[in-house]
């Protein structure tokens, strides 16, 4: 497949194909006998929590259902009668079939046509893909600690191995996986599998982003919430529908509070919080919002020289360092310049 589809897949949402039967075809490809059972759970927090509990001894099964883990009961109970899954298959199911096709790529090409073939597959869509996987881990710890956050280490990645897969080829069941599921956990007699999310939002990078819901959510609650990359509270969407600069002033965390005043708005911001200005020429205006516990954001507004189609002339609010105390020294800071060698021909 091209990688323009390897992203469709690291990214689709909603039902997917038939797990049971593409799982049993990654295990059959790998010389492995089929698993007895294929449990298949609505996300990879519900299968980071049934790969912890039968793999663990009963302390730890009992330590974990006293926890709560947002299973229900059933789940454990069929846990239960499911029985000891064997011993984890990730190298043969994945580790090692990588491993084969990626030394006949290397053999073929030589170390710079692999190091090409990445450039132009898997090395464009890993880094976006990369941060979804460490978004959901760091979920999945935040939900049962440290321990659970490991468990997903044993898990082969789904759809969210699709830059590899965009590699190599041959791996026809390990890719038909990955077009059908989410996370999954091979073992001798029982695979975990999961679903893929039922919704997914990101910015222009790519990075899990939205302000009035999660970012990414999984059919049975597990959700994350992150404004442009950044792990947010779930109550934190509803909160910025209803933000006020006093609002903004109180609250206490700093990181919070710049997505605050970034959704928003600076100009806003300036407008009802009643600031003044720092200084201003004919370059700009520079004005500071001095925040508690925090440096203070420093901006420079300018106004585009070029006229918009209909004559108006737009209006900008540069960031600039604190330490900035003149515009024009804050509009030359932004071209890499110093104040006294700004001297442009034409602004635009």
């Amino acid at each position: 497949m091209e990688t323009l589809t390897w992203e469709r897949v690291a990214k689709a949402t909603g039902p997917g194909g038939d797990a049971g039967a593409v799982v049993r075809q990654a295990y059959r490809e790998s010389g492995l006998t089929e698993p007895e059972h294929v449990l298949v759970l609505s996300s990879p927090a519900a299968g980071a929590v049934a790969a912890f509990w039968l793999t663990g001894d009963g302390s730890r099964r009992k330590a974990l259902q006293e926890a709560g883990s947002g299973l229900p009961e059933a789940l454990f109970a069929a846990l239960r009668e499911l029985g000891e899954p064997g011993r984890s298959v990730r190298d043969a199911v994945r580790t090692t079939p990588w491993e084969r096709a990626r030394a006949q790529v290397h053999a073929e090409l030589g170390p710079a046509g692999w190091a090409a073939l990445w450039e132009r597959t898997g090395g464009r869509l890993w880094p976006q893909v990369d941060q979804l996987v460490t978004a959901i881990r760091r979920g999945i710890g935040d939900l049962g600690g440290e321990a659970l956050r490991q468990a997903t280490l044993d898990a082969v990645l789904g759809q969210h191995d699709a830059p590899w897969l965009a590699a190599f080829d041959g791996l026809d069941g390990l890719k038909r996986v990955s077009e059908s599921t989410g996370w999954w956990w091979p073992y001798e007699r029982i695979a975990i599998v999961t679903a893929r999310p039922v919704e997914l939002h990101l910015d222009d990078l790519g990075r899990l982003h939205r302000a009035d819901g999660p970012a990414m959510a999984y059919a049975d609650g597990f959700a994350l919430y992150a404004w442009h990359g950044m792990p947010v509270p779930a109550e934190f969407g509803a909160s910025m529908r209803n933000l006020t600069p006093e609002r903004i002033r109180r609250e206490d965390n700093a990181e919070l509070r710049r997505v605050m005043l970034e959704h928003f708005g600076y100009d806003r911001y300036l407008a009802e919080s009643g600031a003044k200005p720092l200084h201003k020429d004919e370059t700009g205006v520079l004005w500071r919002i001095e925040l508690p516990d925090d440096e203070p954001v420093t901006m420079v507004e300018v106004v585009n020289s070029t006229p918009e189609p209909d004559g108006t002339r737009r209006t900008y609010f540069l960031r600039v360092p604190p330490w900035v105390r003149r515009a024009r020294e804050g509009v030359a800071w932004t071209f890499g310049v110093a104040e006294e060698d700004y001297q442009p021909e034409r602004e635009t």
